[in-house]
Formats: C-alpha cells, sequence, structure tokens
C-alpha cells in the first residue's frame, strides 16, 4: 500500500513540474521583419517610443506611454520573439479603427501585449520566429508617425530591459 502512494505521489510530482524561468535574463527575439536588431522608435511629429514618454492625448490630457514602440514598416510580418502562447484579442483603442488590433502573449515568465498587429490566429502556441501577424497600416491612421508595434506589460511596467 506504501507503494502505491509512494508511486502516486511520485506521478503527480512529475504531472505538475514546470520549469521555473528567470524572466530578469529573458531577451525578445526580433519582433517585426526588416528590424532583426529590435531598434526602438526615436521621437517625431506624433511623439517617442520609449516607456514612459509624454503623451498629449484628447482634451490635452498628459499621460504617460505605457509600452515599447518597435520600429516596423506597415505590413511587415510580426514574429514570435520566444515561444509563446496565445491569449486572445488585445484592442489598444476599442474604436475599430484601421490600427485597433493586438493580441495578448504568455512566455517566459512574462505577460505582454503586442498592439497594431493582425493576428493570424489568436489562440494556441507559437515556437520562436514563427509568425504571429502583420502590422496594422499605422500611416493611415498617423501619416509621418515612425511605423511600429507597439510592446506593453500586462502589468504595465517597463518593458526595455527585455530588450
Amino acid at each position: 500500500m506504501r507503494l502505491y502512494i509512494l508511486y502516486g505521489v511520485l506521478v503527480l510530482a512529475v504531472l505538475h513540474y514546470s520549469p521555473s524561468v528567470d524572466a530578469t535574463k529573458v531577451k525578445f527575439g526580433p519582433l517585426c521583419s526588416g528590424n532583426p536588431n529590435n531598434n526602438i522608435r526615436g521621437c517625431d511629429a506624433k511623439g517617442c517610443g520609449k516607456f514612459g514618454a509624454t503623451r498629449k492625448g484628447k482634451n490635452g490630457v498628459i499621460r504617460k506611454h505605457k509600452g515599447l514602440d518597435i520600429v516596423c514598416n506597415d505590413g511587415s510580418t510580426i514574429y514570435a520573439p520566444f515561444d509563446v502562447t496565445l491569449n486572445g484579442k488585445a484592442s489598444p483603442y476599442g474604436n475599430n479603427n484601421a490600427i485597433d488590433n493586438g493580441i495578448k502573449l504568455n512566455g517566459q515568465g512574462l505577460c505582454f501585449k503586442l498592439f497594431y498587429v493582425k493576428p493570424d490566429k489568436y489562440s494556441g502556441s507559437l515556437k520562436k520566429g514563427e509568425k504571429i501577424g502583420t502590422l496594422l497600416p499605422m500611416q493611415k491612421v498617423y501619416p509621418g508617425i515612425t511605423s511600429h508595434v507597439h510592446v506593453q506589460m500586462c502589468n504595465e511596467s517597463d518593458p526595455t530591459k527585455y530588450f
């Protein structure tokens, strides 16, 4: 009887084992075709791409940029930066404009969102380097902006350390 109990505990331990990942050591692989180094958007007429940059919203309200903008041309392929699980749609504006789409992802101990992306699918999993989707037409909504994919952590912390 003791052997069955020990065996049962061992089986449960193996089934529930999940190797821990040190998220402080995670680095994003290339997100966008044409930008293998994940270059960060600088400043342009529409603002700056770094985390915490000042934004002037509607009615002149000042707010802080909650993500990091990675340069990417309209229509470019967006790739999984590491093995990820796709966890549904993430809409940055909720207004259904031409770029109001994105996806929520988990991987390497991180939860993050990619905005301005039309994903090929909203659930499932992808390996590092597999196609997530396509960058939407930013120039259609914000003419003159440096087109980019917006990376935002689910807890709204600074994603810069992962790049």
